[in-house]
């Protein structure tokens, strides 16, 4: 068995709200968090799950929050509460053995949408000079990097809708290997604009409960029809445990798996089978030396989309069994966050192992289909097992799965 990595610090900022203690009252509520969008008004889908109640300017100071767009902000914030809930001090500790791993989906359509304009307009000269650097995906690990002091290894990590769990999965191995001593992990995304609402409602992707936003996202429920775009970022520190109990410093978790595979099998399609999310979720059982019996809860990607829950539920059934472990899916209550949303997961697995406790699925009513999954509906509900896994699936068939273990 290779070695454990510790987790020591959780950064959230979502729907949900902006400190773990608030993330994880609303899970328990298990109501969903999507509203009518003002950005999104005029267009087929109106509505989706934001952000509330972050002060940018006062958090990071307005010269730095003025030139960032949002995702860059959600991971900044992060960052910084993770770190400071690890109990770090960004001057104090050796920033060359520091790195820092993001996963982002996309970049920012609405700062491209803007300058864009300009530039068919005939204006060229009206292009913002920051447009690519408040923009690019890579400017998330950049700009944490910068603020933070963290002179290691630094990269963003694009794997779809994987791509937080990615940049987790990543950063573990880089702990592993002792390329770096800690490593600030996770995901950040601001999907909210108009160009990637159209894009997704074209694709037929998006729910369309513009009467009731508050019953769209249903994972594995059978009248599901689509997903809600969700927005935010969640960041991980992860270190050593030898190196966390040397410093006197709390261990949160254990990452002990990671499995990463390929379905090669559609553009945006999920294998019908979920020929490659049981590749990943065995190659996490086996990095971590753990049989599937073993696992006391899993956090499902559940997009609540018909074609991902269905090869999703295959999946599960295929490397669990009938019935398996409990079963929640987190975008019911915050919406889907896209290249943010697996490294949200992994925070709120941690939290369900601190909690000995599963979170409800929101709008969930009743499975279709014949694989009943044991989908934890109406309350939480108490787990002794100390395993819980994070699943995350994206276009190009991208699926990543990440293992704790309650410390």
């Amino acid at each position: 068995m290779r070695p454990d990595v510790a987790v020591t610090g959780l950064g959230l900022v979502t729907p949900a709200g902006l400190t773990a203690g608030d993330n994880w009252s609303a899970l328990c509520r298990g109501r969903s968090l999507a509203a009518p969008d003002p950005e999104l008004a005029g267009l087929p889908v109106d509505f989706s799950c934001q952000v509330t109640g972050l002060d940018a300017e006062r958090e990071l100071g307005r010269p730095l929050a003025r030139r960032m767009d949002g995702f860059l902000r959600f991971a900044l914030v992060a960052a910084r509460r993770a770190v400071a809930d690890a109990g770090l001090d960004p001057l104090t500790w050796r920033g060359e053995r520091v790195g820092v791993v993001l996963g982002v989906g996309s970049n920012s359509l609405s700062t491209y949408v803007t300058e864009f304009g300009h530039l068919s307009a005939g204006r060229p000269e009206r292009v913002s000079p920051l447009a690519l650097p408040r923009s690019v995906p890579s400017m998330a690990a950049g700009e944490v990097s910068i603020d933070l002091g963290a002179r290691g290894p630094s990269f963003t990590t694009s794997s779809a809708c994987a791509s937080g769990a990615t940049a987790i999965g990543v950063a573990r191995d880089l702990v592993r290997s002792g390329a770096c001593d800690i490593v600030l992990a996770g995901g950040a995304e601001s999907a909210r604009s108009r160009m990637t609402a159209t894009c997704f409602t074209r694709m037929r992707a998006l729910s369309r409960r513009r009467e009731r936003p508050d019953l769209a996202s249903r994972p594995f429920d059978a009248a599901r029809d689509g997903f809600v775009l969700g927005e935010g970022a969640g960041v991980l520190v992860l270190e050593r445990p030898s190196a966390a109990r040397a410093r006197g410093a709390s261990v949160l978790a254990l990452l002990r798996g990671y499995g990463a595979t390929a379905d090669a099998h559609h553009p945006v399609a999920p294998h019908p089978e979920g020929a490659g999310a049981v590749l990943a979720l065995g190659a996490a059982l086996t990095d971590a030396g753990c049989a599937a019996r073993d696992v006391g809860h899993v956090n499902a990607h559940g997009t609540s989309t018909p074609l991902n829950d269905a090869a999703e539920a295959t999946a599960l059934r295929r490397v669990f069994g009938d019935g398996g472990p409990p079963v929640t899916a987190s975008k019911g209550v915050i919406g889907h966050a896209l290249g943010a949303a697996g490294a949200i997961q992994a925070a709120y697995t941690v939290l369900a192992l601190r909690h000995g406790s599963v979170p409800p699925v929101a709008n969930f009513d009743g499975q279709d289909g014949d694989h009943k999954l044991d989908v934890v509906a109406g309350r939480p509900r108490p787990v002794d097992a100390g395993l819980g896994i994070s699943c995350s699936f994206g276009f190009g068939g991208q699926n990543a799965v990440l293992l704790f273990e309650a410390a």
